[in-house]
């Protein structure tokens, strides 16, 4: 490789046209240094001139060349010929991907002023609250024909004809389908076995305030006790119902219940041998029939897992029953109104399968269900979509036949208890026109002041094998 000789260092000579360009400059240094020496123009031959005047020609094709400066051409360039700066332009177009466009912000929302009452101590449950429409409701504890029994395996909702279901609606003495129905004998439980202590203590209960957690699906949300006043907690019944697997876990993560099954103010409640293997099903158990599990009680709360109670629940049940004239509270939904934006949503998420809530609408749609209309002026309730998370209730024979059925709809179709509200609701009003079932509901933002919201905890996934 050639060197050359600048400022008595040696540099290798760069072959090509990196080369070519610095004798092109060292050829121009020349020339203006010829022009400098005391301004003689003299020594400037033609030749030389020339020869600067090439160099700088060439350089500045080389710069439109390299950097693409923008030139005015009189003439159009051929059909196929690209300016340079354009064919850059689609070389990045092609060479460089997308960029993943920003998921559009979640829409936040937030609490609301609720006016409780200051104190426990102000409150007094209104004379003959309880006064709402009265009728006998019984349960069904066993199916009625033997014949029945024989050909289906006993279930824990029962084997519920359609022609019961449709009398069940009628606010009249009957028996009802409403759970732990009990197969005939010689045949095993259908499931949600607790233990005698266990039904012992709820039996005494009064007041509850009840949740659950199966299949670890979450963490344990302690009540806030310094919230709660000293008369909740000597008289409310704080039960969570859990399944051994969650036990284990809460145990193994400084959970576990003391000798009298308590942790912190939640008694924890073991259920064995569970009705249903989607946990979401099992779970309406104690979400709906917290009649049947506590038999004694008045009223009950309840909080999905996911959810710390941050107030006192008598105020709750003030608020929410005594001072409004209620026998059913829950809240609407924040976003969705209408059953048919709830089916799609469900179905976008694929929160269950397609075809089995396709089934259930259509069901539904048959049996006079119509789309929500807030500018109806007659429209019973001010949504048709509720926040399912957080229901208040005094145990009242509407309320718990709303409850029955209510879980019956979720124990024939799917566990997605929101498409079943409205229709059961809006069902039992149509064939009872006389027998009001007073129910509150009452605005999202009022529950988010009731509860601090967790998300649920994330599914364990294995690792993955190792490979040898």
């Amino acid at each position: 490789m050639a060197l050359y000789k600048n400022n008595t260092e040696l540099f290798q000579v760069r072959r090509g046209i990196t080369g070519f360009v610095y004798k092109f400059l060292d050829k121009i240094k020349n020339c203006f240094r010829s022009c400098g020496r005391g301004g003689k123009f003299s020594l400037f031959t033609n030749r030389g001139l020339l020869f600067c005047v090439f160099v700088l020609a060439v350089l500045c094709l080389i710069s439109l060349a390299a950097f693409g400066l923008g030139m005015h051409f009189h003439g159009k360039l051929e059909p196929n010929i690209l300016p340079w700066r354009e064919m850059r332009k689609d070389i990045i177009a092609h060479d460089v991907p997308d960029r993943p466009t920003k998921k559009p912000r979640r829409q936040r929302f937030f609490p609301c002023e609720v006016a409780f009452k200051d104190s426990v101590d102000l409150l007094s449950e209104p004379k003959d609250f309880l006064n709402f429409t009265h009728f006998s409701l019984g349960y069904m504890e066993t199916e009625k024909k033997a014949s029945h029994i024989d050909a289906h395996e006993p279930r824990f909702g029962g084997h519920q004809t359609l022609e019961e279901r449709e009398q069940s609606f009628f606010a009249v003495n009957q028996t009802v389908h409403c759970g732990f129905v009990r197969g005939a004998e010689g045949f095993p439980s259908t499931g949600f076995d607790l233990k005698e202590e266990d039904r012992k203590y709820m039996s005494a209960c009064r007041v509850v305030v009840s949740s659950c957690i199966f299949g670890s699906s979450d963490f344990l949300r302690r009540p806030t006790s310094r919230l709660m006043s000293e008369y909740s907690k000597k008289n409310v019944c704080f039960v969570m119902f859990v399944d051994e697997e969650t036990l284990s876990t809460l145990s193994k993560e400084g959970n576990a219940p003391d000798d009298g099954g308590f942790v912190g103010l939640w008694k924890l409640v073991v259920v064995k041998n569970l009705p249903y293997t989607d946990m979401r099903k099992t779970g309406k158990v104690p979400k709906f029939l917290s009649h049947r599990l506590f038999p004694s009680s008045r009223y009950s709360i309840w909080l999905d897992s996911k959810l710390r109670l941050a107030t006192d629940p008598m105020l709750i049940i003030d608020h929410f029953l005594w001072q409004t004239g209620s026998e059913y509270a829950i809240s609407n939904h924040y976003t969705r109104h209408c059953v048919w934006d709830e089916v799609l949503q469900n179905k976008r998420l694929n929160k269950y399968n397609h075809t089995a809530i396709d089934e259930q609408f259509s069901f539904y749609q048959s049996d006079g269900l119509t789309k929500f209309d807030p500018s109806d002026p007659n429209t019973p309730l001010p949504s048709y979509v509720p926040e399912g998370s957080f229901i208040v209730r005094a145990h009242t024979p509407m309320s718990n036949l709303f409850s029955c059925l209510w879980f019956n709809e979720v124990d024939r179709f799917t566990s997605r208890d929101q498409l079943s509200f409205a229709f059961t609701f809006l069902k039992l009003k149509r064939m009872n026109p006389d027998k009001p079932f007073h129910l509150n509901m009452f605005k999202d933002c009022e529950r988010r002041s009731l509860v601090k919201l967790f998300h649920h905890r994330e599914p364990y996934v294995p690792p993955p094998p190792k490979i040898s």
